[in-house]
């Protein structure tokens, strides 16, 4: 009698393309909290995770929107996940969290980008993340200087194409050339 290959199926969260086990074993077994920074169109989130037997413990939870309670007027960019990881690393050292890793889930790393934004945000908020100085974005991109250059270039020489691309700058009431005061004025409000 020929027996057929017993097939093994796959955990549904890997079978759907969310979760990587093996990566997420590795950080588990760090044996500290997970900085973990999940991203879409409108929104980053940033999170505290402790794990323990029974599961995972959510600590502490920030998503960009909480910005807006703090009079934030831009919108979804590199300064936004920046003041987002800064108030997550915040409100964790509240929690007594003081250090912990940095999990971006099934994100491809790209240097500079809004996860790495967060992160640089929670490092300066005090938390101890592991990590390289030279992925993390300059201060000009998390200040949001190179969006207030490129507004004040556009305003002189298309008009109405800055008006189209800083629509909701425009009306939020924000002038893009003012946001790096925008975001010093932000950070001020979290301490």
């Amino acid at each position: 009698m020929v027996r057929q290959k017993t097939q093994i199926v796959a955990h549904r969260r890997r079978r759907e393309g969310k979760t990587d086990y093996r990566l997420r074993l590795k950080l588990i077994k760090s044996h500290k909290p997970r900085f973990v920074v999940r991203k879409s169109a409108n929104n980053i989130t940033c999170q505290i995770i402790k794990h323990n037997s029974s599961g995972d413990n959510v600590v502490v939870s920030i998503n960009s929107s909480h910005l807006k309670k703090l009079g934030w007027k831009g919108h979804n960019n590199i300064p936004a996940a920046y003041l987002t990881g800064y108030l997550c690393g915040l409100s964790a050292k509240k929690h007594k969290v003081t250090e912990a890793v940095f999990d971006m889930g099934l994100y491809r790393s790209t240097k500079g980008s809004r996860l790495y934004a967060a992160l640089k945000g929670a490092v300066e908020a005090g938390l101890e993340i592991p990590h390289s100085e030279d992925i993390l974005p300059p201060e000009e991109r998390t200040s949001g200087k190179h969006i207030a250059s490129y507004a004040q270039t556009l305003k002189k020489e298309k008009p109405e194409v800055y008006n189209k691309i800083f629509s909701l700058y425009i009306k939020n009431k924000l002038s893009p050339e003012t946001l790096p005061e925008h975001v010093v004025e932000i950070k001020k409000k979290m301490k």
